[in-house]
């Protein structure tokens, strides 16, 4: 079975999935566990060096749990670390719904790479059985992120806080160990993370999607051609089925460069050791999962056939936001800046000007490019996708 007939045959069998999860719909976040609690005060805490940066400056709840800051989401997308002149490489991608994701494998009979967590996929889950637990922990230490200089210092931070007291609460007598379990203490916070991030508080299948879905919510005619043209002719389905709207693979869409990416002025950037961030400067091509792949001796042979892939980003809270002014950033180099962008490239990139691809080979031609949608039909699909951000009221 092709890539493309797996995945409708995916979204057609949907439906009785679509069942359970529409339960949720509507409901009230309830009260969090100790250890939901705990990955929350660590979540907003500003564990980094120097102390201002936490999970929520990249991750906040008010945008789908993606960046938060208007001017930056406006131009390069790319948030600042705790470090103020450095920057890594990529947009932020939601915190929300990234708990859903398996752990990162290879379908040899599909041919593709699934699952794991960051726009490569390399926090794969294979250190603690959960790709968003893998994850939560990288960023601590990053030194273009939160620049911890440590895992002991890490945990001492938690040791330190106000919070401090739920963490045997929710790990038990003697978990918070700065001395002698440093590597323990130190998973047991990216888990406490990862359980508040797989909340919900956090994953709270509160859309008017899900209103509709639970017959609490009528959608309008447009929304409804919209749901229509996203699992039919707009091909979105292929890529994006419900519940969860991802399928978890990985995907070269065309996009062309960010070119106000702060990430390719990082060769006048260093770091301790006196390194450039970014030794290729404007050179750099971000390589997405093919990069990861090549790190890793098992895969490393499929890395040319997975170049410049990034991960398929769930679309719910896609168009998540304080104001109907606040301007979001969309792909993984965030080059795009309305939905109404991102469905006309999907739509016209092949029979209309755009700057080239950042990498040109592993371009997806068979689910977009010249889908033949009219601009009204391209506005449908934008109302339905407005229908998938949480915090819907009947």
């Amino acid at each position: 079975m092709s890539r493309s007939a797996c995945r409708c045959f995916v979204s057609l069998g949907v439906l009785a999935v679509l069942g359970a999860t529409s339960a949720l719909a509507g409901q009230p976040p309830s009260t969090l566990t100790p250890k939901e609690q705990l990955g929350k005060e660590i979540f907003f805490d500003k564990i980094s060096d120097p102390p201002r940066m936490s999970c929520a400056t990249c991750h906040g709840p008010t945008v789908g749990w993606t960046g938060p800051t208007a001017g930056i989401n406006l131009h390069g997308a790319v948030y600042r670390g705790a470090v103020p002149q450095r920057f890594g490489n990529r947009k932020p991608p939601s915190a929300a719904y990234a708990t859903l994701s398996p752990v990162f494998h290879y379908d040899a009979a599909e041919e593709l790479f699934i699952g794991g967590n960051f726009w490569d996929g390399r926090a794969t889950g294979e250190h603690l059985g959960n790709p968003a637990a893998d994850q939560a922990g990288g960023p601590f230490l990053n030194p273009v992120e939160q620049n911890m200089p440590s895992k002991q210092a890490v945990c001492e931070s938690v040791a330190g806080a106000k919070y401090a007291h739920l963490f045997e609460e929710a790990w038990g007598p003697g978990s918070l160990d700065c001395v002698a379990d440093v590597e323990g203490t130190y998973d047991r916070i990216a888990l406490s993370i990862a359980a508040y991030e797989a909340s919900s508080e956090v994953n709270q299948f509160s859309s008017k999607f899900d209103h509709y879905l639970a017959g609490a919510a009528e959608l309008t005619e447009q929304e409804a051609w919209g749901m229509e043209l996203f699992h039919g002719d707009a091909m979105c389905a292929a890529c994006h089925p419900a519940p969860f709207f991802t399928d978890f693979t990985f995907d070269n869409l065309g996009v062309p460069r960010n070119p106000e990416n702060p990430f390719y002025d990082m060769d006048q950037v260093f770091f301790d050791d006196g390194s450039p961030i970014n030794p290729d400067g404007e050179a750099w091509i971000d390589p997405g999962l093919g990069g990861f792949l090549m790190t890793r001796p098992e895969w490393s042979d499929l890395a040319a056939e997975n170049w410049g892939k990034h991960k398929v980003p769930t679309l719910r809270n896609v168009d998540a936001r304080p104001g109907s002014g606040f301007p979001k950033a969309y792909m993984h180099n965030g080059v795009f800046k309305s939905l109404e962008q991102v469905v006309h490239f999907y739509n016209a990139r092949d029979v209309e000007f755009w700057p080239p691809p950042e990498v040109e080979e592993n371009v997806n031609s068979d689910e977009l490019g010249d889908l033949g949608l009219t601009p009204e039909e391209e506005e449908a699909v934008v109302a339905f996708l407005k229908t998938l951000s949480d915090g819907f009221e009947p």
